[in-house]
Protein backbone atom coordinates (compact mmCIF):
# COMPACT_ATOMS: atom_id res chain seq x y z
CA UNK A 1 0.00 0.00 0.00
CA UNK A 2 1.23 3.51 -0.84
CA UNK A 3 2.13 5.75 2.06
CA UNK A 4 -0.50 8.51 2.61
CA UNK A 5 0.51 11.95 1.33
CA UNK A 6 2.77 13.95 3.59
CA UNK A 7 3.92 11.21 5.98
CA UNK A 8 7.64 11.68 6.61
CA UNK A 9 9.56 8.40 6.58
CA UNK A 10 10.29 7.76 10.24
CA UNK A 11 10.32 4.01 9.50
CA UNK A 12 7.42 3.36 11.88
CA UNK A 13 5.79 -0.02 12.10
CA UNK A 14 2.04 -0.48 11.65
CA UNK A 15 1.40 -0.52 15.42
CA UNK A 16 3.42 2.69 15.86
CA UNK A 17 1.50 4.37 13.03
CA UNK A 18 -1.81 3.45 14.65
CA UNK A 19 -0.59 4.77 18.01
CA UNK A 20 0.55 8.06 16.43
CA UNK A 21 -2.81 8.52 14.70
CA UNK A 22 -4.69 7.80 17.92
CA UNK A 23 -2.58 10.26 19.92
CA UNK A 24 -2.86 12.97 17.28
CA UNK A 25 -6.64 12.55 17.19
CA UNK A 26 -7.02 12.47 20.98
CA UNK A 27 -4.57 15.19 22.03
CA UNK A 28 -5.13 18.92 22.17
CA UNK A 29 -2.55 19.99 19.61
CA UNK A 30 -1.47 23.65 19.73
CA UNK A 31 0.70 25.60 17.31
CA UNK A 32 1.41 28.90 19.05
CA UNK A 33 2.83 30.62 15.99
CA UNK A 34 0.32 29.34 13.47
CA UNK A 35 0.71 31.22 10.19
CA UNK A 36 -1.66 28.72 8.62
CA UNK A 37 -3.79 26.88 7.95
CA UNK A 38 -2.82 27.45 4.32
CA UNK A 39 0.53 27.23 2.60
CA UNK A 40 1.47 28.53 -0.87
CA UNK A 41 1.11 25.07 -2.44
CA UNK A 42 -2.48 24.80 -1.22
CA UNK A 43 -3.69 28.15 -2.57
CA UNK A 44 -5.07 27.64 -6.11
CA UNK A 45 -3.06 29.15 -8.97
CA UNK A 46 -5.99 31.22 -10.22
CA UNK A 47 -6.41 32.73 -6.75
CA UNK A 48 -2.68 33.54 -6.63
CA UNK A 49 -2.94 35.34 -9.97
CA UNK A 50 -6.01 37.26 -8.82
CA UNK A 51 -4.26 38.42 -5.65
CA UNK A 52 -1.19 39.47 -7.63
CA UNK A 53 -3.36 41.67 -9.86
CA UNK A 54 -5.07 43.20 -6.82
CA UNK A 55 -1.74 44.00 -5.15
CA UNK A 56 0.25 45.20 -8.18
CA UNK A 57 -0.88 48.89 -8.02
CA UNK A 58 0.68 49.18 -4.53
CA UNK A 59 4.16 47.92 -5.38
CA UNK A 60 5.75 51.33 -4.75
CA UNK A 61 5.18 50.80 -1.02
CA UNK A 62 7.14 47.61 -0.20
CA UNK A 63 5.87 47.18 3.38
CA UNK A 64 2.23 47.65 2.40
CA UNK A 65 2.57 45.56 -0.78
CA UNK A 66 4.15 42.61 1.02
CA UNK A 67 1.43 42.60 3.68
CA UNK A 68 -1.48 42.63 1.22
CA UNK A 69 -1.39 39.02 -0.10
CA UNK A 70 -1.97 37.48 3.35
CA UNK A 71 -4.81 39.96 3.93
CA UNK A 72 -6.44 38.94 0.66
CA UNK A 73 -6.03 35.25 1.52
CA UNK A 74 -7.94 35.94 4.76
CA UNK A 75 -10.70 37.85 2.95
CA UNK A 76 -11.11 35.27 0.19
CA UNK A 77 -11.11 32.43 2.70
CA UNK A 78 -13.82 34.21 4.71
CA UNK A 79 -15.95 34.62 1.58
CA UNK A 80 -15.66 30.92 0.77
CA UNK A 81 -13.47 31.40 -2.30
CA UNK A 82 -10.67 29.34 -0.71
CA UNK A 83 -12.42 26.34 0.89
CA UNK A 84 -9.01 24.80 1.52
CA UNK A 85 -8.72 27.14 4.53
CA UNK A 86 -11.04 24.99 6.62
CA UNK A 87 -10.02 21.72 4.94
CA UNK A 88 -6.31 22.14 5.73
CA UNK A 89 -6.94 23.16 9.34
CA UNK A 90 -9.01 20.05 9.95
CA UNK A 91 -6.55 17.78 8.14
CA UNK A 92 -3.74 19.17 10.33
CA UNK A 93 -5.31 18.00 13.58
CA UNK A 94 -4.32 21.32 15.18
CA UNK A 95 -6.86 22.13 17.91
CA UNK A 96 -5.74 25.69 18.57
CA UNK A 97 -3.49 28.16 16.78
CA UNK A 98 -2.85 31.83 17.21
CA UNK A 99 -4.62 34.54 15.19
CA UNK A 100 -2.29 37.50 14.99
CA UNK A 101 -2.91 41.19 15.52
CA UNK A 102 -0.47 43.76 14.14
CA UNK A 103 0.30 46.63 16.50
CA UNK A 104 2.80 48.57 14.38
CA UNK A 105 0.75 51.78 14.36
CA UNK A 106 -2.79 53.03 14.85
CA UNK A 107 -3.95 52.01 11.38
CA UNK A 108 -2.59 48.46 11.64
CA UNK A 109 -4.16 48.00 15.07
CA UNK A 110 -7.63 48.85 13.74
CA UNK A 111 -7.34 46.99 10.45
CA UNK A 112 -5.86 43.85 11.96
CA UNK A 113 -8.53 43.73 14.66
CA UNK A 114 -11.10 43.86 11.87
CA UNK A 115 -9.34 41.13 9.89
CA UNK A 116 -8.98 38.85 12.91
CA UNK A 117 -12.60 39.33 13.95
CA UNK A 118 -13.67 38.55 10.37
CA UNK A 119 -12.10 35.12 10.71
CA UNK A 120 -14.24 34.34 13.76
CA UNK A 121 -17.41 35.91 12.35
CA UNK A 122 -17.19 34.09 9.01
CA UNK A 123 -16.31 30.62 10.32
CA UNK A 124 -18.80 29.08 12.77
CA UNK A 125 -16.30 26.28 13.38
CA UNK A 126 -13.67 28.75 14.69
CA UNK A 127 -13.97 30.12 18.23
CA UNK A 128 -12.04 32.87 19.99
CA UNK A 129 -10.12 31.31 22.88
CA UNK A 130 -10.19 33.57 25.94
CA UNK A 131 -9.61 30.80 28.46
CA UNK A 132 -8.14 27.30 28.51
CA UNK A 133 -11.66 25.90 28.84
CA UNK A 134 -12.53 27.50 25.49
CA UNK A 135 -9.82 25.37 23.90
CA UNK A 136 -10.99 22.22 25.64
CA UNK A 137 -14.59 22.88 24.63
CA UNK A 138 -13.53 23.45 21.01
CA UNK A 139 -11.86 20.03 21.07
CA UNK A 140 -14.96 18.36 22.51
CA UNK A 141 -17.23 20.07 19.98
CA UNK A 142 -15.08 19.31 16.95
CA UNK A 143 -14.30 22.99 16.41
CA UNK A 144 -11.04 24.94 16.24
CA UNK A 145 -9.78 27.63 18.63
CA UNK A 146 -7.98 30.84 17.75
CA UNK A 147 -5.72 32.45 20.37
CA UNK A 148 -5.25 36.18 19.74
CA UNK A 149 -1.60 37.22 19.89
CA UNK A 150 0.65 40.04 18.66
CA UNK A 151 4.35 40.35 17.94
CA UNK A 152 4.79 44.14 17.80
CA UNK A 153 4.09 46.90 20.30
CA UNK A 154 5.22 50.10 18.53
CA UNK A 155 1.67 51.28 17.87
CA UNK A 156 0.93 51.36 21.60
CA UNK A 157 3.52 54.03 22.34
CA UNK A 158 3.53 54.46 26.12
CA UNK A 159 -0.24 54.19 26.46
CA UNK A 160 -0.72 51.23 28.77
CA UNK A 161 -4.49 51.83 28.72
CA UNK A 162 -4.55 50.43 25.17
CA UNK A 163 -3.56 47.07 26.65
CA UNK A 164 -6.87 47.01 28.54
CA UNK A 165 -8.80 47.55 25.30
CA UNK A 166 -6.81 44.87 23.48
CA UNK A 167 -7.34 42.43 26.34
CA UNK A 168 -11.08 43.11 26.16
CA UNK A 169 -10.93 42.31 22.44
CA UNK A 170 -9.27 38.99 23.27
CA UNK A 171 -5.50 39.55 23.21
CA UNK A 172 -3.91 36.89 25.38
CA UNK A 173 -0.23 36.75 24.30
CA UNK A 174 2.03 39.72 23.52
CA UNK A 175 5.65 39.72 22.40
CA UNK A 176 7.76 42.48 23.95
CA UNK A 177 10.08 43.29 21.02
CA UNK A 178 10.41 42.33 17.36
CA UNK A 179 14.11 42.06 16.45
CA UNK A 180 14.95 45.74 16.90
CA UNK A 181 14.98 48.25 19.76
CA UNK A 182 11.65 49.66 20.94
CA UNK A 183 10.37 51.49 24.00
CA UNK A 184 10.19 48.25 25.97
CA UNK A 185 13.59 46.73 25.33
CA UNK A 186 16.13 45.35 22.88
CA UNK A 187 15.26 42.81 20.23
CA UNK A 188 17.47 39.92 19.15
CA UNK A 189 18.93 41.93 16.23
CA UNK A 190 20.05 44.82 18.46
CA UNK A 191 23.79 45.01 18.90
CA UNK A 192 23.40 46.83 22.23
CA UNK A 193 21.54 43.97 23.96
CA UNK A 194 20.18 46.55 26.38
CA UNK A 195 17.47 44.62 28.20
CA UNK A 196 14.22 46.08 29.49
CA UNK A 197 13.76 49.83 29.88
CA UNK A 198 12.06 51.25 32.97
CA UNK A 199 8.91 51.50 30.89
CA UNK A 200 9.46 47.90 29.83
CA UNK A 201 9.35 46.79 33.45
CA UNK A 202 6.02 48.59 33.91
CA UNK A 203 4.80 47.05 30.67
CA UNK A 204 5.52 43.54 31.93
CA UNK A 205 3.79 44.33 35.22
CA UNK A 206 0.69 45.50 33.34
CA UNK A 207 0.61 42.33 31.24
CA UNK A 208 0.76 40.31 34.46
CA UNK A 209 -2.11 42.31 35.95
CA UNK A 210 -4.32 41.85 32.90
CA UNK A 211 -3.58 38.19 32.35
CA UNK A 212 -1.71 38.58 29.06
CA UNK A 213 1.17 36.14 28.57
CA UNK A 214 4.65 37.69 28.20
CA UNK A 215 6.27 36.43 24.98
CA UNK A 216 10.02 36.78 24.33
CA UNK A 217 10.24 35.07 20.93
CA UNK A 218 12.08 37.88 19.11
CA UNK A 219 13.64 39.46 22.21
CA UNK A 220 17.35 39.90 22.77
CA UNK A 221 19.11 37.88 25.44
CA UNK A 222 19.11 40.52 28.17
CA UNK A 223 15.49 41.48 27.47
CA UNK A 224 14.50 37.83 27.77
CA UNK A 225 16.39 37.37 31.03
CA UNK A 226 14.95 40.54 32.53
CA UNK A 227 11.42 39.66 31.43
CA UNK A 228 11.85 36.42 33.35
CA UNK A 229 13.24 38.33 36.32
CA UNK A 230 10.45 40.90 36.56
CA UNK A 231 7.44 38.86 35.48
CA UNK A 232 5.30 37.44 38.27
CA UNK A 233 3.79 34.90 35.86
CA UNK A 234 5.26 32.31 33.49
CA UNK A 235 7.12 33.74 30.49
CA UNK A 236 7.21 32.06 27.08
CA UNK A 237 9.11 32.17 23.82
CA UNK A 238 6.33 31.31 21.39
CA UNK A 239 8.63 30.56 18.45
CA UNK A 240 12.37 30.14 18.69
CA UNK A 241 15.15 27.56 18.47
CA UNK A 242 18.21 26.39 20.36
CA UNK A 243 21.34 28.48 19.95
CA UNK A 244 23.57 25.56 20.99
CA UNK A 245 22.35 23.60 17.95
CA UNK A 246 22.33 26.45 15.44
CA UNK A 247 23.74 29.86 16.45
CA UNK A 248 21.20 32.15 14.83
CA UNK A 249 20.09 35.44 16.38
CA UNK A 250 16.53 34.09 16.57
CA UNK A 251 17.57 31.16 18.75
CA UNK A 252 17.80 31.14 22.55
CA UNK A 253 20.87 30.45 24.66
CA UNK A 254 20.86 27.82 27.38
CA UNK A 255 20.70 30.63 29.96
CA UNK A 256 17.54 32.05 28.38
CA UNK A 257 15.90 28.65 28.07
CA UNK A 258 16.64 27.91 31.71
CA UNK A 259 15.33 31.32 32.79
CA UNK A 260 12.05 30.84 30.91
CA UNK A 261 11.63 27.35 32.36
CA UNK A 262 12.33 28.67 35.86
CA UNK A 263 9.26 30.94 35.57
CA UNK A 264 7.16 27.89 34.72
CA UNK A 265 7.09 28.94 31.08
CA UNK A 266 7.44 27.15 27.77
CA UNK A 267 9.87 27.39 24.84
CA UNK A 268 8.13 26.91 21.48
CA UNK A 269 10.27 25.50 18.69
CA UNK A 270 9.76 26.89 15.22
CA UNK A 271 9.97 25.27 11.78
CA UNK A 272 11.91 28.01 10.01
CA UNK A 273 14.44 26.35 7.67
CA UNK A 274 16.89 29.28 7.92
CA UNK A 275 16.90 29.46 11.70
CA UNK A 276 17.32 25.83 12.80
CA UNK A 277 19.81 24.32 10.33
CA UNK A 278 22.69 25.53 8.19
CA UNK A 279 21.11 24.45 4.89
CA UNK A 280 17.52 25.67 4.40
CA UNK A 281 17.18 23.52 1.29
CA UNK A 282 17.82 20.36 3.27
CA UNK A 283 16.11 21.04 6.60
CA UNK A 284 13.82 18.24 7.76
CA UNK A 285 11.40 17.74 10.60
CA UNK A 286 14.12 15.66 12.25
CA UNK A 287 16.10 18.89 12.73
CA UNK A 288 13.08 20.49 14.42
CA UNK A 289 12.74 17.47 16.70
CA UNK A 290 16.44 17.80 17.60
CA UNK A 291 15.73 21.30 18.95
CA UNK A 292 12.73 20.00 20.91
CA UNK A 293 14.80 17.19 22.43
CA UNK A 294 17.59 19.57 23.43
CA UNK A 295 15.15 21.70 25.43
CA UNK A 296 13.76 18.57 27.09
CA UNK A 297 17.23 17.41 28.11
CA UNK A 298 18.11 20.87 29.40
CA UNK A 299 14.99 21.86 31.36
CA UNK A 300 12.53 18.96 31.24
CA UNK A 301 9.47 17.78 29.39
CA UNK A 302 7.15 20.42 30.92
CA UNK A 303 8.80 23.36 29.19
CA UNK A 304 8.71 22.74 25.45
CA UNK A 305 6.04 23.20 22.79
CA UNK A 306 5.59 23.99 19.10
CA UNK A 307 5.30 27.37 17.40
CA UNK A 308 6.06 26.59 13.76
CA UNK A 309 5.88 30.10 12.22
CA UNK A 310 6.07 28.38 8.81
CA UNK A 311 4.80 27.92 6.18
CA UNK A 312 2.78 31.12 5.83
CA UNK A 313 -0.69 31.67 4.38
CA UNK A 314 0.97 33.52 1.57
CA UNK A 315 2.11 33.08 -2.04
CA UNK A 316 5.47 32.13 -3.52
CA UNK A 317 5.85 35.38 -5.45
CA UNK A 318 5.12 37.53 -2.40
CA UNK A 319 7.48 35.51 -0.19
CA UNK A 320 10.35 36.15 -2.61
CA UNK A 321 9.45 39.84 -2.63
CA UNK A 322 9.39 39.89 1.18
CA UNK A 323 12.84 38.35 1.41
CA UNK A 324 14.34 40.80 -1.06
CA UNK A 325 12.56 44.03 -0.14
CA UNK A 326 11.20 43.81 3.41
CA UNK A 327 13.18 41.35 5.57
CA UNK A 328 16.32 43.57 5.65
CA UNK A 329 14.21 46.44 7.02
CA UNK A 330 13.10 44.19 9.90
CA UNK A 331 16.64 43.38 11.05
CA UNK A 332 17.23 40.16 9.09
CA UNK A 333 20.57 39.80 7.35
CA UNK A 334 20.55 39.74 3.55
CA UNK A 335 19.55 36.30 2.29
CA UNK A 336 18.52 35.19 5.77
CA UNK A 337 14.89 34.29 5.03
CA UNK A 338 12.00 34.10 5.24
CA UNK A 339 11.51 32.94 1.65
CA UNK A 340 10.10 29.90 -0.14
CA UNK A 341 12.12 27.07 1.43
CA UNK A 342 10.17 24.55 3.50
CA UNK A 343 10.98 21.97 6.14
CA UNK A 344 10.73 18.49 4.65
CA UNK A 345 7.88 16.85 6.52
CA UNK A 346 6.06 20.15 7.09
CA UNK A 347 5.46 21.45 3.59
CA UNK A 348 1.80 21.87 4.47
CA UNK A 349 -0.03 22.27 7.76
CA UNK A 350 -1.99 19.14 6.92
CA UNK A 351 1.29 17.29 7.57
CA UNK A 352 1.34 18.38 11.24
CA UNK A 353 0.88 14.76 12.37
CA UNK A 354 4.55 14.28 11.52
CA UNK A 355 5.38 15.92 14.86
CA UNK A 356 3.42 13.24 16.71
CA UNK A 357 4.84 10.51 14.48
CA UNK A 358 8.37 11.77 15.05
CA UNK A 359 7.92 11.79 18.81
CA UNK A 360 6.59 8.23 18.66
CA UNK A 361 9.64 7.25 16.61
CA UNK A 362 11.91 8.75 19.27
CA UNK A 363 10.33 6.74 22.05
CA UNK A 364 8.31 9.28 24.01
CA UNK A 365 5.42 8.15 26.20
CA UNK A 366 1.81 9.05 25.50
CA UNK A 367 1.85 11.51 28.42
CA UNK A 368 5.02 13.23 27.24
CA UNK A 369 3.75 13.53 23.67
CA UNK A 370 0.53 15.12 24.93
CA UNK A 371 2.57 17.75 26.81
CA UNK A 372 4.82 18.59 23.85
CA UNK A 373 1.97 18.73 21.33
CA UNK A 374 -0.11 21.18 23.32
CA UNK A 375 -0.47 20.28 26.98
CA UNK A 376 2.35 22.55 28.13
CA UNK A 377 0.91 25.54 26.26
CA UNK A 378 -2.53 24.79 27.70
CA UNK A 379 -1.13 24.69 31.25
CA UNK A 380 0.45 28.15 30.94
CA UNK A 381 -2.64 29.54 29.21
CA UNK A 382 -4.85 28.29 32.02
CA UNK A 383 -2.54 29.58 34.74
CA UNK A 384 -2.44 33.12 33.31
CA UNK A 385 -5.64 33.56 31.31
CA UNK A 386 -8.02 31.34 33.22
Amino acid sequence: MDKPEGLYDFKLGEEQEQRARRLHDENINIDLLFQGPLSPSVIPADVSRKIHELCEPYKDDPMFFSAMPAKWVTKLSASGEIPQYKEEWYKSGITAGNRELHLNDGVSIITSMTEVQLQFDSAPWLVKALTAEDIREAKRAGRKAGIITAQETDGLGKNLELLDALHSFGLRILQLTYNNQNLIGSGCAEQANGGLSNFGVRFVERLNQLGIIVDTGHCGKQTTLEACRFSQAPVIASHTGVEAIYPHMRCKSDEEIQAIAATGGVIGIFAMPWFVHEDPNHTTIEHILDHIEYVIRLVGIDHVGIGTDWPMSDLDWSLVYFKEQVAPKLGFAKGDGPSTELVKGLEKYSYFINFTRGLVARGYTDEDIAKIMGGNWLRVFEQICG
